[in-house]
């Protein structure tokens, strides 16, 4: 953050110039004032990010100056000072939208950790607020290129747009995203190149389980034109086409090893070789990986080259399941509701609110696809204006249940109703059953092990 600027507001010169004194050593860029209207002409013409002011001042009181001053200028933090038995006043204070106060007489310690704390509170709301607006920017941006966008306002769309934001702000930093089948991979990776500076460059996909692996040599590298039987013409390779842009590998788990080997080589060169050509050419592509399987497990099983494992997760995006983020679910709803009742010229203009609250408990194993799909056919079956609660069919219970029957789970204390107990015991019950392997017990427990990673650490699981 940058160097802080600091508006004191106190009718006590001398106090004004020891707090001025302290604070300047503290590289704290310092105004002064001892009346309000000597505060306002130094707000209209400086930027300030903190206000230090006190309760009792000539012209007006220090709650008319905090009230003006979040009525003009809404990004500045006020810091009230306040005299002894004047508590009043400053939950009065509080109620108009000061940050924080300290009372009179004060250490200078004082002043400086109530600085502290609203810096604190600054730099906060400026990451809310970049994420927000990155977010804005996503949405618009990916709406007018591939149709979609990134939805929700729950703490976990805030996360991952933060750390796209922050990994798009690197160059080159090859990025691994991970997360389960639906959950938006590669809207994530659409998200990181446009926030980059290869925005403007171009955007490829390769889905690597769809390619054979007697293609996969010539697609990565590209050929020259008779270099093997049916190179009729000279071919550009993935990294060549996206050469100052970005490469987003899918499914990344089911490149063959051989050929992992290969793409290890140009990450640590950034350098192809065509088939049948001699010459190696330099690309610039930064590239962004994903998978729904847990690499570290077949890295351990000689399914997966741990080296490109370590090259391709320099940075990592873990994508929480739509169960993990229910608070997003409505908002799904309505968005997916209004998309297709717009693209089949439906009747359908609202959702049943019972809908709603059935589909937030619903565990969505399929995450957003699932909910899209499901949006997408009741839109096609309702004749009447409300989505109600007869369209749309669930796919799994919303049960949790037994890791042996899928019927009752009799492990689970049949009077103990607290959610959190019984999901801890739950965890215990697959690693048990599982001999503590966290790729299998995730696998009964139908989520990804990174969450299930989680909650092992959340409930103390040794």
């Amino acid at each position: 953050m940058k160097k802080l600027s600091i508006l004191l507001v106190d009718d006590e010169i001398r106090l004004l110039q020891e707090i001025e004194e302290f604070l300047s050593n503290k590289k704290y860029k310092i105004y002064k004032a001892i009346k309000p209207s000597e505060a306002f002409s130094i707000l209209d013409t400086n930027h300030i990010d903190i206000v230090i002011l006190d309760i009792k001042l000539p012209e007006m009181s220090g709650i008319e100056v905090l009230k003006k001053i979040k009525e003009k200028y809404k990004d500045i933090e006020v810091i009230m000072v306040s005299g002894h038995g004047d508590m009043t006043t400053v939950i009065e204070a509080m109620r108009y939208g000061a940050t924080d106060y300290f009372p009179k007489p004060f250490r200078l310690l004082d002043i400086n950790n109530a600085i502290s704390r609203t810096k604190r509170f600054i730099e906060l709301n400026r990451e809310l607020k970049d994420t927000k607006s990155n977010l804005n920017f996503l949405s618009k941006k990916l709406i007018e290129t591939i149709g979609v966008q990134i939805l929700g306002n729950s703490k976990g769309v805030q996360n991952l747009v933060s750390m796209m934001t922050k990994v798009a702000r690197t160059d080159n930093t090859s990025v691994l995203i991970l997360g389960e089948s639906g959950t938006g991979k590669e809207l994530v990776a659409h998200g990181i190149h446009f926030l980059s500076k290869r925005n403007k460059q171009t955007f490829y996909s390769v889905n690597c389980s769809a390619i054979p692996e007697s293609l996969f040599e010539s697609e990565f590298f590209g050929h020259k034109k008779g270099a093997f039987t049916g190179a009729i013409e000279d071919k550009e390779g993935w990294f060549e086409i996206s050469d100052k842009g970005s490469l987003f590998l899918d499914e990344i788990s089911d490149m063959p090893l051989g050929q992992q080997a290969k793409l290890l080589r140009i990450l640590e060169e950034r350098k192809v070789n065509k088939i049948g050509s001699r010459q190696s050419r330099s690309v610039d592509v930064r590239v962004v990986a994903a998978s729904n399987k847990n690499l570290e497990d077949m890295a351990n099983s000689n399914k997966f080259r741990l080296d490109l494992l370590h090259r391709l997760s320099i940075f990592v995006i873990e994508i929480p399941p739509l169960r993990e983020r229910k608070d997003d679910i409505p908002i799904l709803l309505d968005y997916y509701m209004k998309f297709y009742a717009k693209q089949m010229d439906s009747k359908v203009v609202s959702i049943d609110p019972e809908v709603i609250e059935t589909l937030t408990d619903y565990n969505f194993p399929g995450n957003i696809r699932e909910l899209k799909n499901m949006v997408e056919r009741a839109v096609i079956l309702c004749e009447e204006p409300v989505l109600s609660k007869d369209y749309f069919r669930l796919n799994n219970s919303v049960k949790i249940k037994n890791v042996d029957d899928p019927g009752v789970d009799n492990n689970l204390a049949s009077d103990n109703f607290d959610l959190e107990d019984n999901v801890k015991a739950l965890i215990i019950r697959a690693l048990e059953k599982t001999h503590n392997n966290k790729s299998k017990a995730a696998e009964l427990l139908n989520v990804t092990w990174q969450a299930l990673d989680r909650r092992i650490k959340k409930y103390g699981i040794e």
